[in-house]
């Protein structure tokens, strides 16, 4: 049977000072568990600061090491629920939930590698009912939608950025988008998601994003009823996510449906969100929600209640590349998150996104390696380590 012998942290980016708002990687931990018959499982902790995760995973004195160390990979659930009891009165929502996610994550990997199939059959395969599965809904891959942001946000310099990139991306074959029109006005909004439509004609997926925007719910509606007309698949986080309400009444007033997650912690906090807040569109980031594991069960939770997941992710094709594993796994999953590195300055993005799942005429197949699938080069490792 295997067992963890040790935990490892390194912090990788395109350097101290990057703002990660324009693309680039902001210094940003990475997580390995090493077993003692040589596996390797890998894993990356977005947005938690990386002294916290060195200081919580590596030694074997560090907090997470003394939990895990020695343990044997029966089930990577088992090891979820060993370390969750574990945090029952210390930090069950906060960056405890966000590193579990993470040695989640690679201990899914090293299972997959050592049954020697990818993750996505481990958690159980294409989940399609017998009446889903004809030639032309049967799926064996899924479609990347672009985030586009901009260098500033509002007015023209906005549009123009970001209708270029959504057109640089459409040129790459790329086949949904979503655009960010945050800090701007309500005008600003509605003009950028109309600028895009028209670029882009009916076909190609558009979703607007605009960031915990508003907090009254008649200026949402006013925008809502606007953008319905451009075909808008989801209109993202217009209101602080602290409290459903908001979303709960906007959802009775517009027919586009409403989505978040990209902070969310833990199944308990969707569950919260679908069935008080009413948002349809469940976006969990394959580690913060709490891992492979914890989002598996946001899945199994939103399937009874006609909402989909389509997980966040402006992070790399590290994380991303779980995120496509959850995807094969869910059948309410047509889209995930992608940070595109063709449109973006940063070196160590395009480097990760090429040692990732290629996108092919606009979608990600489902991998055929075992676990994971992602291979990072000690090279990249080297050249881009911080601290």
């Amino acid at each position: 049977m295997l067992k963890i012998t040790r935990l490892e942290t390194f912090v990788i980016g395109d350097g101290p000072g990057i703002d990660p708002d324009k693309g680039g990687v902001e210094p940003l931990a990475c997580v390995r568990v090493h077993t003692d018959d040589g596996l390797v499982g890998l894993s990356e902790v977005f947005r938690v600061p990386p002294g916290v995760v060195q200081a919580t995973v590596g030694g074997p004195d560090t907090h997470f090491s003394r939990l895990l160390i020695g343990q044997e990979i029966t089930h990577p659930e088992r090891l979820w629920q060993h370390v969750w009891d574990s945090l029952v009165h210390t930090n069950r929502r906060g960056w405890e939930i966000i590193i579990l996610g993470a040695l989640d994550i690679a201990l899914w990997d090293i299972y997959g590698q050592a049954l020697q199939q990818p993750v996505w059959q481990l958690l159980g395969g294409v989940q399609r009912g017998p009446f889903q599965t004809h030639a032309e809904t049967r799926s064996d891959s899924v479609v990347p939608y672009c985030t586009i942001v901009s260098d500033v946000w509002g007015g023209e310099t906005m549009f123009t950025q970001q209708t270029r990139r959504v057109e640089q991306l459409a040129e790459f074959g790329y086949r949904a988008f979503k655009v960010e029109p945050m800090m701007s006005t309500p005008k600003e909004v509605v003009e950028l998601a109309r600028r895009t439509r028209k670029l882009l004609g009916s076909e190609p997926t558009l979703m607007v994003d605009v960031g915990y925007l508003f907090n009254d719910v008649s200026t949402a509606v006013r925008i809502c009823r606007e953008l319905e007309e451009f075909d808008v698949f989801f209109f993202e986080t217009p209101f602080p996510v602290d409290t459903p309400e908001p979303y709960a009444r906007l959802s009775e007033l517009t027919s586009i449906p409403l989505a978040m997650g990209e902070h969310g912690v833990t199944r308990w906090e969707f569950l919260d969100m679908m069935d008080r807040g009413r948002v349809s569109v469940m976006q969990p980031y394959m580690a913060t929600c709490g891992g492979l594991t914890e989002a598996k069960r946001i899945v199994d939770l939103a399937v009874p209640r006609g909402a989909l997941v389509c997980p966040g992710n402006w992070s790399t094709q590290i994380l991303g590349a779980a995120s496509v594993h959850l995807a094969a796994y869910s059948p309410i999953t047509p889209y995930i998150e992608f940070a595109a590195a063709e449109v973006f300055d940063s070196p160590l993005r395009r480097e990760l996104q090429e040692c990732g799942l290629p996108v092919k005429h606009g979608e990600i197949a489902f991998p055929t390696t075992p676990g994971i699938g992602y291979r990072l080069p000690e090279e990249i490792i080297r050249r881009y380590r911080i601290g």
